[in-house]
Protein backbone atom coordinates (compact mmCIF):
# COMPACT_ATOMS: atom_id res chain seq x y z
CA UNK A 1 0.00 0.00 0.00
CA UNK A 2 2.85 2.64 0.60
CA UNK A 3 4.87 1.43 -2.71
CA UNK A 4 1.43 2.23 -4.44
CA UNK A 5 1.23 5.74 -2.95
CA UNK A 6 4.94 6.47 -3.42
CA UNK A 7 4.81 5.69 -6.74
CA UNK A 8 1.02 7.67 -7.29
CA UNK A 9 2.86 10.94 -5.58
CA UNK A 10 6.02 10.44 -7.93
CA UNK A 11 3.60 10.23 -10.92
CA UNK A 12 1.88 13.33 -9.95
CA UNK A 13 4.79 15.47 -9.52
CA UNK A 14 6.38 14.44 -12.38
CA UNK A 15 3.19 15.45 -14.68
CA UNK A 16 3.55 18.52 -12.42
CA UNK A 17 7.29 19.23 -12.99
CA UNK A 18 6.41 18.42 -16.76
CA UNK A 19 3.65 21.09 -17.15
CA UNK A 20 6.05 24.00 -16.29
CA UNK A 21 8.66 22.76 -18.60
CA UNK A 22 9.64 25.84 -21.10
CA UNK A 23 8.21 26.01 -24.74
CA UNK A 24 10.53 26.11 -27.73
CA UNK A 25 9.55 28.77 -29.32
CA UNK A 26 8.34 30.73 -26.06
CA UNK A 27 10.97 34.07 -27.08
CA UNK A 28 8.89 34.46 -30.19
CA UNK A 29 5.74 35.46 -28.07
CA UNK A 30 7.86 38.40 -26.91
CA UNK A 31 8.18 41.50 -28.87
CA UNK A 32 11.38 42.03 -30.42
CA UNK A 33 12.22 46.00 -30.05
CA UNK A 34 14.45 46.74 -32.98
CA UNK A 35 16.63 50.03 -32.07
CA UNK A 36 16.56 53.68 -34.26
CA UNK A 37 19.85 54.23 -35.47
CA UNK A 38 21.28 57.60 -36.53
CA UNK A 39 23.98 58.74 -38.96
CA UNK A 40 24.46 62.83 -38.45
CA UNK A 41 26.10 64.13 -41.52
CA UNK A 42 27.54 67.56 -41.19
CA UNK A 43 28.93 69.58 -43.91
CA UNK A 44 33.28 69.24 -44.03
CA UNK A 45 33.57 72.93 -42.77
CA UNK A 46 30.99 75.66 -42.01
CA UNK A 47 31.67 79.08 -41.93
CA UNK A 48 29.81 81.72 -39.85
CA UNK A 49 26.82 83.96 -41.69
CA UNK A 50 26.51 81.33 -44.49
CA UNK A 51 23.82 78.96 -45.37
CA UNK A 52 24.46 75.46 -43.89
CA UNK A 53 22.45 71.82 -44.32
CA UNK A 54 23.05 69.38 -41.20
CA UNK A 55 21.69 65.83 -42.49
CA UNK A 56 20.63 63.08 -40.58
CA UNK A 57 19.58 59.80 -41.90
CA UNK A 58 17.51 57.27 -39.95
CA UNK A 59 17.33 53.06 -40.11
CA UNK A 60 15.60 51.35 -37.87
CA UNK A 61 15.86 47.46 -38.66
CA UNK A 62 18.25 48.07 -41.67
CA UNK A 63 15.69 49.63 -43.49
CA UNK A 64 15.80 53.46 -43.66
CA UNK A 65 12.66 55.48 -41.62
CA UNK A 66 11.11 57.04 -44.32
CA UNK A 67 8.21 58.62 -42.12
CA UNK A 68 10.00 59.18 -38.23
CA UNK A 69 7.07 60.02 -35.22
CA UNK A 70 9.31 63.64 -34.88
CA UNK A 71 13.13 64.29 -35.78
CA UNK A 72 13.96 67.77 -34.15
CA UNK A 73 17.82 69.23 -34.44
CA UNK A 74 19.01 71.30 -31.28
CA UNK A 75 22.30 73.54 -31.77
CA UNK A 76 24.26 75.22 -29.02
CA UNK A 77 27.38 76.78 -28.90
CA UNK A 78 30.22 74.53 -26.70
CA UNK A 79 30.86 78.22 -24.45
CA UNK A 80 27.05 78.59 -23.52
CA UNK A 81 27.10 82.00 -25.39
CA UNK A 82 24.73 80.91 -28.28
CA UNK A 83 21.69 78.27 -27.75
CA UNK A 84 19.23 78.12 -31.04
CA UNK A 85 16.01 76.66 -29.98
CA UNK A 86 14.74 73.00 -30.82
CA UNK A 87 13.50 72.56 -34.47
CA UNK A 88 11.49 70.27 -36.36
CA UNK A 89 14.12 68.71 -39.30
CA UNK A 90 12.56 68.95 -43.10
CA UNK A 91 11.63 64.73 -44.12
CA UNK A 92 14.28 65.07 -47.75
CA UNK A 93 13.00 61.21 -48.50
CA UNK A 94 14.72 57.90 -48.21
CA UNK A 95 14.70 57.96 -44.51
CA UNK A 96 17.12 61.56 -44.73
CA UNK A 97 15.88 64.35 -42.88
CA UNK A 98 17.83 67.73 -42.85
CA UNK A 99 18.01 71.69 -41.49
CA UNK A 100 19.53 74.41 -43.10
CA UNK A 101 21.26 76.58 -40.28
CA UNK A 102 22.87 80.31 -40.54
CA UNK A 103 25.69 80.49 -37.74
CA UNK A 104 25.82 83.57 -36.37
CA UNK A 105 29.67 83.63 -35.55
CA UNK A 106 32.52 81.23 -35.14
CA UNK A 107 33.47 78.25 -32.42
CA UNK A 108 33.25 75.18 -31.24
CA UNK A 109 29.41 73.72 -31.31
CA UNK A 110 27.20 70.50 -30.73
CA UNK A 111 24.06 69.26 -32.56
CA UNK A 112 21.66 66.69 -30.54
CA UNK A 113 19.03 64.92 -32.86
CA UNK A 114 15.97 63.67 -30.71
CA UNK A 115 14.35 61.15 -33.06
CA UNK A 116 11.64 59.03 -32.44
CA UNK A 117 10.00 55.92 -34.49
CA UNK A 118 7.56 53.06 -33.78
CA UNK A 119 8.39 53.27 -29.89
CA UNK A 120 12.34 53.95 -30.15
CA UNK A 121 13.69 57.05 -28.47
CA UNK A 122 17.05 58.56 -30.00
CA UNK A 123 19.61 61.30 -29.04
CA UNK A 124 22.75 61.24 -30.59
CA UNK A 125 24.95 63.97 -30.24
CA UNK A 126 27.83 65.43 -32.62
CA UNK A 127 30.68 67.84 -32.37
CA UNK A 128 31.27 70.45 -34.96
CA UNK A 129 33.57 73.60 -35.87
CA UNK A 130 31.81 77.13 -37.62
CA UNK A 131 35.09 78.70 -38.82
CA UNK A 132 37.78 79.11 -36.52
CA UNK A 133 38.11 78.40 -32.51
CA UNK A 134 39.05 80.81 -29.76
CA UNK A 135 41.96 79.94 -27.64
CA UNK A 136 39.50 78.98 -25.17
CA UNK A 137 37.98 76.72 -27.32
CA UNK A 138 41.08 75.07 -27.92
CA UNK A 139 42.25 74.53 -24.59
CA UNK A 140 38.62 72.70 -23.87
CA UNK A 141 39.46 70.35 -26.97
CA UNK A 142 42.90 69.82 -25.82
CA UNK A 143 41.89 68.91 -22.26
CA UNK A 144 39.40 66.31 -23.73
CA UNK A 145 42.04 64.76 -25.83
CA UNK A 146 44.30 64.71 -22.67
CA UNK A 147 41.60 62.77 -20.45
CA UNK A 148 40.99 59.90 -23.09
CA UNK A 149 44.81 59.76 -23.22
CA UNK A 150 44.75 59.29 -19.81
CA UNK A 151 42.01 56.73 -20.16
CA UNK A 152 43.45 54.39 -22.26
CA UNK A 153 46.59 53.92 -20.10
CA UNK A 154 47.58 49.97 -19.12
CA UNK A 155 45.70 48.59 -16.03
CA UNK A 156 46.82 45.56 -14.56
Amino acid sequence: MKNNICISLIFIFSLLLSACSLEKDVTNLYKKETPLEAEIIIPASFSANTQETIKVVLTQGGKRVRSADYVHFEIWKQDGSLKYSMEQAEAEGNGTYSLSKNFDSDGLYYIKVHASNDGSIIMPQKQFIVGKLSKSELKFLQKGIQKLEESHEHHH
